[in-house]
């Protein structure tokens, strides 16, 4: 006489609570995973703490600045950077690196593009670049304004440079992220410079007396967690500072450095 065994419904349940138990552990076992790695890339991020890039500015000249038709300009400026990768422990790729030339709010040449570069610990680049532009189109008040700051004896121009970088810690490459600098430069206008309408035959060679405001700032986007850096104004202090630098390169000194300040 055959026999039929069936489980009962207490050792169905019992199935089911084993099951449970095993998709628990999974779950926590996956979390402390997760966790301690999180750890990990927090501690690394804590012991190398890695500083933004720093940007000198070296040299900048207009070499042209004109009309050549109604509302249409032409430009060229040359301009010489010095990056410097400030940390003992971390890399930077520049993957990407383009730089521009703005006034009152316009672009006043083309995008430039530097060749991508490797920067290893401390080390430093000279980025040379000669910014043009060729029948961009402008405001219509722009002769005026520029009139206006020839004749207060001064050009603000803002210098960009927009790329992506990456960083690299020991054989640890991160993803790319976005680099973002602003300099506010004012190309100060010797007294032989013409007040009337911008003439060509008489581009503004500034290599003596350019000096940097103290509106410098970069921001760097993202590093680890999407940190992100951001900018804000010197103090008073840093402003004294940055206005004695600007009357000893009015006496005669070439250049101007700007440095990031982050909150």
């Amino acid at each position: 006489m055959s026999q039929v065994s069936i489980k009962s419904p207490k050792h169905c349940a019992k199935q089911g609570l084993n099951v449970d138990k095993l998709y628990k552990k999974l779950f926590f076992a996956f979390s402390g995973i997760l966790t301690t790695l999180l750890l990990l890339i927090l501690m690394i991020w804590i012991i190398l703490r890695p500083a933004k890039p720093e940007f000198t500015l070296k040299e900048a000249a207009i070499y042209q600045l004109s009309l050549s038709g109604p509302n249409l300009l032409n430009s060229s400026i040359q301009l010489t950077l010095l990056s410097k990768n400030p940390n003992q422990k971390v890399s930077i790729y520049y993957d990407e690196l383009q730089v521009y030339a703005a006034y009152k709010g316009q672009q006043i040449t083309v995008d430039t593009f530097f060749p991508s570069f490797y920067q290893g610990h401390q080390d430093r680049n000279l980025l040379t670049a000669s910014l043009v532009g060729a029948g961009l189109p402008v405001a219509s008040s722009f002769n005026y304004e520029v009139g206006r700051d020839k004749t207060a004896g001064k050009l603000v121009l803002n210098l960009k440079v927009n790329g992506r970088i990456r960083w690299k810690v020991g054989t640890w490459v991160s993803g790319r992220y976005r680099i973002n600098v602003n300099c506010l430069a004012v190309m100060a206008l010797g007294p032989t410079l013409p007040t009337g309408p911008l003439s060509s035959r008489q581009g503004t060679d500034s290599r003596d007396s350019f000096k940097v405001g103290f509106h410098g700032l970069m921001s760097v986007e993202g590093f680890l967690f999407q940190l992100s850096f951001f900018a804000c104004p010197l103090s008073r202090k840093k402003r004294r500072e940055n206005d004695r630098d600007v009357n000893r390169r009015r006496k005669g000194d070439k250049g101007g450095k700007f440095t990031v300040y982050l909150r």
